[in-house]
């Protein structure tokens, strides 16, 4: 099986405390992540600056010796505060990821009004860790009750 991304950052930011706040002041947030088998799925949450905007997904699998960029898709009927949108991303992950224990890192880019603003997870980048899944034990299925008693009278 293919390995499980595990984030080494809260997977959920956008569930703790002054996360609006944050949003507020830095125009562009990390939402939550997941890893999937094909890759990673996520939102970014960004201040409503101006109608026309752009949100995208840089990330390496390899430190930066090279990378690849996806945009985010604005997701309508968002957050509802009037104040910030909802963008969704999918960073395909495929054969890369299949290296024994890959990491991740990513960084996400606003662009809005001739004005640029990243969420870099203050300066340290998003890493995700690869780490093997554990197969099943082979040999026969295990029945849950098999070591229950039966009494017959």
């Amino acid at each position: 099986p293919p390995p499980l991304l595990e984030p080494l950052f809260p997977p959920q930011p956008g569930a703790s405390p002054g996360f609006a706040e944050r949003v507020r002041q830095h125009k562009v947030r990390l939402e939550w992540v997941r890893a999937e088998a094909a890759g990673l799925r996520g939102a970014v949450r960004v201040l409503n600056l101006a109608y026309e905007k752009a949100v995208s997904v840089r990330y390496t699998l390899n430190r930066w010796a090279s990378c690849a960029e996806v945009p985010a898709a604005y997701q309508p009927g968002g957050p509802g505060d009037g104040l910030t949108d909802r963008f969704a991303f999918f960073l395909p992950l495929g054969a890369a990821a299949a290296a024994a224990e890959p990491t991740l890192e990513f960084a996400v880019r606003y662009r809005v009004a001739g004005a640029e603003y990243w969420d870099n997870n203050e300066g340290a980048n998003y890493r995700l860790r690869g780490r093997q899944r554990v197969p099943p034990a082979p040999g026969p299925p295990q029945d849950p009750d098999s070591s229950a008693w039966i009494h017959f009278i």
